[in-house]
């Protein structure tokens, strides 16, 4: 289950199926990722307040493409080209990937005690990137607790034919993963990543109820706010 919390006053979100992981998603209230006039300042004062929040020094970011592209971190390295998903595996550095309604996702195995993000709009979906992390983590799915974040809901998000057809082929079983309304077809993200990961043998998932669209108030939208660089974002420390 989700549930709010704050660090210095400013909202995050959290899930409690992960109290041994220190973990969030930004809101609108503590960007850290924004390519707007007049955001700099406050993009850079935010990261000092989680840094401090996370008592760390290095806040890893890479850069994303929407690739399927895994990487291991590397502790002071924090230059990460062309990568979609990071995994955490030493507890100096904390990570963090960027969103405005692609599907966040955190994966933490419990056994090995490491973690990564992964960034799933409909291209890394349509690449099972979520299903490919925990294959480059090496981990035993059932040892797995997923947690997707908000993003586009199926309320929202139209998408044509082509699209369709790429996420529909990633699972066995689309019942239930998309609408048709109109003639228009409507596919739902954050279900089809669960599907993949479920398919694959995770059983611990759990999914966020709220729509970046929608709720735009407390999250970014890319297709609400048309095209902004704006992004909430996704954080993670061992």
């Amino acid at each position: 289950m989700f549930y709010f919390d704050e660090i210095n006053g400013k909202q995050i979100l959290k899930s409690d199926f992960l109290p041994n992981l220190e973990h969030f998603f930004t809101t609108r209230e503590l960007t850290i990722k924004s390519a707007e006039l007049g955001m700099q300042e406050i993009v850079e004062t935010n990261k000092e307040l989680i840094k401090k929040h996370l008592n760390t020094n290095q806040l890893v970011c890479p850069t994303q493409t929407h690739s399927a592209n895994v990487e291991f971190t590397i502790e002071n390295k924090c230059d990460y080209p062309n990568t979609d998903a990071l995994i955490l595996n030493n507890k100096t550095q904390a990570i963090f990937l960027n969103f405005a309604d692609c599907t966040p996702i955190i994966l933490y195995d419990k056994k090995q005690h490491i973690a990564a993000i992964s960034h799933a709009g409909w291209r890394g979906t349509a690449q099972k990137i979520a299903p490919k992390t925990i294959q480059e983590m090496k981990s035993n799915p059932k040892d797995i607790i997923a947690v997707i974040g908000p993003a586009i809901s199926i309320c929202c998000y139209e998408v044509g034919q082509d699209v369709f057809d790429q996420l529909k082929a990633t699972v066995n079983n689309f019942d239930g993963l998309y609408k048709s309304k109109n003639e228009n077809l409507y596919v739902d993200l954050k279900a089809i990543n669960a599907q993949q990961l479920n398919e694959l043998g995770v059983a611990q998932i759990d999914i966020c109820p709220y729509c970046t669209c929608c709720d735009n108030d407390i999250f970014y939208s890319y297709r609400k706010e048309n095209g902004t660089s704006n992004r909430h974002s996704t954080v993670v420390k061992l």
